[in-house]
């Protein structure tokens, strides 16, 4: 990039909001959040230490610390839907542990938003500005699906499971609380602020 003659105007890199510790006492933000540790997040430190590492003065760069992304179609409402739909949809875990999130329009509308406001550099959460509690989550997961009832997976049988699929329980069970500072100062408007409204949504447009 640095050896092109018109070097594009933006470089936007996806980051993650695990780069985060567990946080149970208050939110991270992009100037007041601590980094966490594990392999998760040293791979999240390592992408953005190599973005930043070198300099592109006809470039802006922007790290979006994006939060679990929720829309129609498959990722993670996949699996979600699944456990509400079969009467497992209860709190996992303790329950207690934070869930951020942002819905798929709001992560397009951010890229548009960084490419539109060019005086945007550095790192931003892209996550929604409410962020809840797992309990919440599932039983708003519950009211989108039409379920009354799901009934909670404890911790050991989660680890149980994860165990069996070689896979880890980071993604349930971290508390990823995670507030986007920077975004909101700077003006962004979410078109899905609030949980609800967004599962409202995504339940609507099942493909």
């Amino acid at each position: 990039m640095r050896e092109c003659a018109d070097p594009p105007e933006l470089w936007i890199n996806s980051g993650t909001a695990t780069i985060y510790r567990d946080a149970r006492d208050r939110p991270m933000t992009e100037e007041g959040g601590e980094f966490g540790s594990g392999f998760s997040v040293e791979v999240a430190k390592a992408w953005e230490k190599a973005f930043f590492a070198f300099d592109l003065p006809r470039t802006r760069q922007i790290v979006l610390r994006i939060a679990i992304a929720l829309g129609p179609g498959g990722g993670v409402m996949t699996p979600y839907k699944n456990l509400v739909r079969f009467g497992i949809g209860g709190r996992q875990g303790p329950g207690d542990q934070r869930f951020s999130w942002i819905h798929i329009d709001d992560l397009c509308g951010i890229v548009d938003y960084a490419r539109r406001n060019k005086e945007l550099s550095g790192a931003f959460n892209a996550s929604a500005p409410q962020q809840v509690t797992n309990a919440e989550l599932m039983r708003e997961l519950r009211r989108a699906y039409g379920r009354g009832f799901g009934l909670p997976a404890p911790a050991w049988m989660l680890e149980l499971g994860a165990a069996v699929i070689r896979t880890e329980t980071e993604l349930i069970l971290k508390s990823r609380w995670v507030a986007p500072e920077r975004l909101l100062r700077k003006g962004y408007e979410f078109r899905y602020p609030e949980l609800r409204e967004a599962l409202a949504d995504i339940a609507k447009r099942r493909v």
